[in-house]
């Protein structure tokens, strides 16, 4: 008994109440410990985030893949949670706690991060409720959070393991430091931008006064310069760095600098009688025709600089804290200076000697580093050291969460050894153990890995997974899952101090794939759904997190953590460009899901999302999927009308009419398209086949078809094709199928946990040929009478002299199907009087139909040759602009497009007048 369904379709009336029936009744999970598993788990969002549309994106694509994989009758699970976030949640609870004019610094550690889990409590379950909105079906009772007791216990275990494996150690490097948020971050975090700059050049005088014979030549060794210089001249954007020179370095090759290589000279700031010496040395990273030819080093503020320290044995002077502003600790600068001139001149040192010295001159100390940059220019060129000034872009290296400008930075850290882990996942994608879709990935995943650098996974922030390791008054370390054990292996009485920092937040996040099952415990679910079978991801996180699991999973399981790795695009504003809130080009999903239904979104995102592009957002398209949905629902309050209720078998019913056999056939066929392009990961595919069927296929043609002949037959066979159709678009549109299940009649389960299409059945090549004769005839008329000018609802007679043996079988018993769907009130097997006609084909046959009597042939023709000839020469004008490579080169885009668009109109239209001139005859 079917109920009766609204006149119209309102997705807001059932979305609500569908999720709340389906996540109380435990569907998402259904208990099926005998079948096949299947496994994915979801990027877990960030607690702080809301949904965006690149979410929307990743989740729908997950979630048609849960959808469809358990109505093949899987144990599909979907694992869900959420990423504590470090930096930004951090961020968000300082940044309410500035609004109330306090701050971070103001309590213990214990007592702010316990501030965190308030907020947590209160509003980190934002994205979970957007998500339930989208229709993802997440096994929410076993909602995971990365800093859930049982996953900490294995992120702890990891870290510790790690260390005792000899894979995880702590060193002193060059990071990048966010002198906003006070912490490193990755260089994956990093945004380089270009921004306005200057390249200063200054004099750094020789020691003592000594001159050298300065010489440049052109390409054939002709003397261009010489003069006495008691200076060599270097360029640098960034002068306030200049206070932490280690040397000067030239090319080996440099002849220009070769009397003075090994000398000294003086760094032109500070007190002049503490001016301090460094090294004048080769190496290969100066380029000779570059600038002076001549590099400043300074080893613990740049990246290049630090590779040259290190292979030269430069000291590297860190001079800024943690704000950025020049250090102030530590000795005055005349006894700091005075030991740095020793050790330039080959005293013997230590690290720890060298980060304990502080050669800010006192009078820089404390000024933010801008502010000293400003002071060691001015100061520079009142003593007259300064060389010139040139204006140019530059690029800066940004921190993507803090916003300012990253400062490379001398840190002690906590490093993996990413190069050693990265083999595994490796050798997985080589030999298919790990299938990367899109295949072109492979390339971008070997390149990174194979040149991957160490893991810092230190962060120096509050909130996170603290670091588990212990230090003695001497900084020796003790890393242990606990005080107890550290206490153990420090031995009674040491006093110990705990690190810090916490780990980076994708350290944790890299065990999602097994820690959110159980591991370290061997439970049954680890057992039974790892590896998981499937990613989807973004490519924008392939190395933050696809990579690091990779690694994490085949070094602790032995395993790779998925089978199948799929990279989807980005979803860009209509006209391609990035969105960002600063160009107010962000669409919010939450909004078009109030406008069109999540239906509606999901199907868009299905439909637009093929093998990694970026996927362009349309609302457009998006209303018109909403549509899609109106129109699917007017079908099925068609077939209630009719006395088409829900079917009563899985296997397609006995048919014995044309059209019920080939709507069989199209069902069969539609599937398998559906089939392989799942397989296949071509979202597009699937959702097009589908479309195509349900808007086609069955409600254009079958359901017009049947009109006046719906006997027992064909509404058992109705009934069961509108079901096959809601089973199959139910992974995309899960709301509004399983209303319209629901409304077909009583049934013994949900549509979300039904079985997928079994028809039993294959395609009737005969009564396909018949139908696709009669919709071919149909569409061939509709073409020609709008062609023509002529009504649509223009009823014609037709002659077919020697039919097909097809035309003759529909020809043979469905005049009124014929005269209903093609407005033919006859079609006479003899030859067609004489006169003016117009022929349609259908098939292999070509059917006349006179046209004396219904149009002026005269004027007809008059019309159509003179619009003909309008079309023809505006094609022409336009072909002759787009072949002008001036105007395609230097006009707008959007011009350039336009003119293209309005060629291929006018060439269609001129196409389509000459075909109907020649119907005229």
């Amino acid at each position: 008994m079917t109920s009766e369904l609204d006149k119209t379709f309102d997705p807001s009336a059932i979305e609500t109440r569908w999720y709340r029936h389906w996540e109380t009744n435990g569907l998402f999970r259904p208990d099926r410990p005998d079948a096949q598993p299947f496994t994915i788990v979801n990027p877990p969002p960030n607690v702080t985030g809301s949904l965006h549309i690149g979410h929307a994106l990743d989740n729908t694509l997950q979630d048609v893949v849960i959808r469809y994989e358990r109505m093949r009758g899987r144990d599909a699970l979907w694992v869900v949670g959420t990423d504590h976030a470090g930096i930004a949640t951090q961020m968000v609870v300082e940044r309410q706690m500035m609004e109330r004019q306090d701050k971070r610094t103001n309590y213990s550690r214990d007592e702010f991060v316990a501030k965190v889990w308030e907020w947590k409590a209160e509003s980190g379950g934002t994205i979970t409720r957007q998500l339930r909105r989208l229709g993802c079906s997440m096994d929410w009772s076993r909602e995971q959070f990365t800093m859930d007791p049982h996953f900490s216990a294995a992120v702890t275990k990891v870290f510790v393991d790690l260390y005792n494996q000899g894979l995880l150690y702590r060193d002193k490097r060059l990071v990048n430091w966010d002198p906003a948020l006070k912490t490193a971050i990755s260089d994956l975090e990093v945004e380089n931008r270009e921004v306005p700059g200057h390249m200063w050049h200054f004099k750094y005088p020789l020691a003592g006064g000594e001159t050298y014979t300065y010489v440049e030549r052109d390409a054939d060794g002709n003397v261009t310069l010489e003069e006495e210089r008691d200076y060599i001249s270097i360029a640098t954007t960034r002068p306030e760095t200049m206070l932490g020179d280690g040397a000067v370095a030239v090319h080996p090759s440099d002849a220009r600098y070769q009397p003075i290589v090994g000398k000294l000279c003086e760094i032109p700031v500070g007190p002049k009688e503490h001016r301090r010496l460094i090294p004048i040395i080769v190496d290969d990273y100066p380029d000779p025709d570059f600038g002076s030819g001549a590099v400043k080093i300074t080893g613990a503020h740049d990246e290049n600089d630090y590779g040259v320290a290190q292979r030269n044995g430069i000291p590297m002077y860190r001079l800024m804290d943690e704000v950025a502003a020049m250090r102030t600790d530590g000795a005055p600068y005349a006894e700091a200076a005075a030991r740095a001139r020793e050790i330039a001149q080959g005293a013997q040192f230590d690290a720890k000697e060298i980060d304990a010295l502080n050669l800010v001159p006192d009078e820089y100390r404390g000024l933010d580093r801008y502010a000293a940059r400003e002071r060691v220019v001015a100061d520079i060129d009142a003593e007259g050291l300064m060389v010139m000034v040139e204006d140019k872009p530059i690029m800066q290296p940004f921190g993507d969460r803090g916003g300012v400008v990253i400062e490379p930075m001398l840190t002690d850290q906590w490093y993996v050894d990413a190069q050693t882990l990265a083999q595994g996942p490796i050798q997985a994608v080589k030999d298919g153990r790990i299938e990367i879709v899109p295949k072109s990935w492979e390339k971008t995943f070997f390149n990174w890995m194979e040149n991957i650098q160490p893991w810092c996974v230190s962060r120096q922030l509050w909130w996170g997974h603290r670091i588990p390791a212990w230090y003695d008054a001497d900084g020796k370390v003790y890393v242990a899952e606990t005080e107890e054990a550290a206490q153990a292996l420090a031995g009674e009485g040491v006093a110990l101090t705990r690190d810090e920092d916490v780990l980076d937040t994708w350290f944790s996040s890299a065990l999602w794939p097994f820690a959110t099952l159980g591991w370290p415990e061997q439970t049954e679910l680890l057992q039974r759904h790892y590896p998981n079978d499937l990613l989807i991801s973004g490519f924008d996180i392939l190395f933050f997190w696809d990579a690091r699991m990779a690694m994490q999973g085949m070094h602790f399981m032995g395993e790779v953590p998925w089978k199948r790795l799929y990279l989807h695009g980005l979803v860009r504003a209509a006209d391609g460009q990035k969105m960002s809130k600063s160009k107010g080009n962000v669409v919010d999903p939450l909004g078009l899901i109030d406008r069109f239904g999540a239906d509606a979104l999901r199907f868009f995102m299905c439909a637009m999302e093929s093998q990694g592009r970026d996927v362009k957002m349309d609302e457009s398209r998006v209303e018109g999927y909403r549509n899609f949905a109106t129109k699917l629902w007017n079908a099925t309050r068609f077939c209630q009308a009719n006395g088409i209720g829900a079917s009563q078998t899985l296997h397609a019913p006995e048919t014995t009419h044309a059209v019920n056999k080939w709507i069989v056939g199209e069902v069969v066929d539609t599937l398998g398209q559906i089939d392989k392009a799942m397989a296949d990961l071509r979202f597009d595919a699937a959702a097009n086949a589908i479309y195509r069927f349900a808007w086609d296929t069955f409600c254009d043609w079958y359901l017009e078809l049947i009109k006046g002949q719906i006997d027992e037959e064909t509404k058992a066979v109705a009934g069961w094709v509108l079901d096959q159709i809601l089973v199959m678009l139910h992974p995309f549109m899960p709301f509004i199928t399983e209303e319209l299940w629901h409304a077909q009649g009583k049934r013994p389960y949900e549509l979300i946990v039904a079985k997928w299409p079994e028809p039993n059945a294959s395609a009737d090549a005969t009564a396909k040929a018949e139908v696709e004769w009669l919709i071919d005839l149909t569409r061939s008329l509709r073409t020609a009478k709008n062609e023509l000018g002529l009504a649509p609802g223009a009823k014609l007679e037709a002659w077919l002299a020697t039919p097909s043996d097809t035309a003759s079988r529909v020809l043979s018993g469905n005049a009124a199907a014929i005269e209903r769907v093609a407005r033919l009130t006859a079609v006479h097997t003899s030859p067609a009087p004489d006169g003016a006609a117009m022929q349609v084909g259908a098939g292999s046959d070509a059917l006349v139909i006179p046209l004396e009597g219904l149009i002026d042939i005269e004027a007809e023709k008059a019309r159509l040759t003179k619009a003909l000839a309008l079309s023809e020469k505006e094609a022409a004008s336009l072909a002759g602009r787009l072949s002008n490579a001036a105007f395609v080169e230097k006009a707008k885009p959007e011009a350039v497009e336009k003119a293209r668009a309005d060629h291929a109109h006018h060439a269609a239209e001129a196409e389509r007048l000459k075909a109907a001139l020649a119907r005229l005859g």
